[in-house]
């Protein structure tokens, strides 16, 4: 693998659970695609007059251990699959200390034209820089809930049209910034991933106070805070400064020790869905950096707040 990034972690990239946010996971990984353009001979593809640039179309990501502020971190990564004018790379976020994985990325990315987004074949150049990055990722990496190549949530207008009361409510909502895009005027991905971070507590806060109430019952003194250990992203188009976005949010999977949340990224103004998503997360206490665990009650407690079987 080639080295894709290298620096640390910055306090103000991280959120109210001490570690590194998941929009700064992301945004490290773009930085890495654009590194890994000037390797395979497109080293314009993120400039605004390019006449073609790169674009994430379905991202998987692991997150395997904190990082916290100030640490240092870099990013290797290389290529496991090659089409007309699609790759998947592989991105791995390491501690430089420790050696540990910090996270990892498994994302389908599209060459195209800039302006149109339409598919634009790879030139030979660039064909042959792939085959000299191909790589077989580390088994302890690979995906453990969600499955980067199964079926995604469906990007179904119905959903906007769902009254909150069925359990699908707008958590976040909000306009996009320009400072938010990219040279080409479209939102850059770290804001689709970020916009759902920024809107889960209105769904969530409220229930982990009750685990951790629960926890205090039995002795034990908790401060609950969140974490997230998978996601899937689907990127199906990309609003421009001045565009809305919405977060609704349903119920995937509860377990004792985890659950799993969708998301359709929503505009309203056509109810259909910038990006859909899936991410499996856990309760934790923000002393020990453990996970709580719900019993029954508040595992019913959850089901209650957002709506089961919209989730793959």
């Amino acid at each position: 693998m080639i080295e894709l990034y290298r620096g640390i972690t910055n306090t103000w990239e991280c959120d109210e659970m001490g570690h590194m946010n998941v929009r700064f996971y992301v945004n490290k990984q773009t930085e890495g695609l654009q590194i890994l353009a000037h390797a395979i001979g497109l080293p314009n593809a993120f400039t605004p007059e390019n006449s073609s640039t790169l674009v994430p179309v379905d991202q998987h990501i692991r997150f395997m251990k904190e990082v916290h502020p100030g640490r240092p971190i870099y990013m290797v990564g290389g290529v496991l699959e090659v089409t007309e004018t699609e790759v998947v790379l592989y991105q791995e976020l390491i501690h430089a200390v420790s050696g540990d994985t910090a996270a990892v990325f498994r994302t389908r990315v599209r060459h195209v034209e800039s302006k149109t987004l339409r598919g634009f074949a790879w030139k030979d150049e660039t064909l042959a820089a792939f085959e000299k990055l191909r790589v077989t990722p580390p088994e302890h990496t690979a995906p453990r809930s969600l499955d980067p190549e199964g079926p995604c949530l469906p990007d179904n207008e119905a959903v906007a049209s769902l009254p909150e009361t069925l359990g699908v409510p707008v958590i976040g909502r909000g306009a996009v910034q320009i400072q938010q895009c990219d040279s080409h005027g479209r939102m850059m991905p770290e804001h689709f991933i970020g916009r759902v971070s920024d809107s889960v507590p209105n769904l969530m806060a409220a229930w982990r106070d009750e685990v951790a109430k629960a926890a205090e019952a039995k002795g034990e003194k908790v401060r609950s805070g969140a974490a997230v250990l998978e996601y899937r992203l689907k990127y199906r188009a990309w609003p421009k400064a001045g565009d809305i976005v919405e977060v609704r949010t349903g119920l995937g999977k509860v377990m004792p020790k985890v659950h799993s949340l969708v998301h359709w990224i929503m505009d309203p103004r056509t109810g259909k869905a910038w990006c859909t998503s899936e991410a499996v997360a856990v309760t934790f206490d923000l002393d020990t950096r453990k996970v709580i665990q719900a019993n029954p009650e508040h595992m019913a407690l959850l089901e209650e707040r957002a709506v089961r079987g919209l989730s793959i």
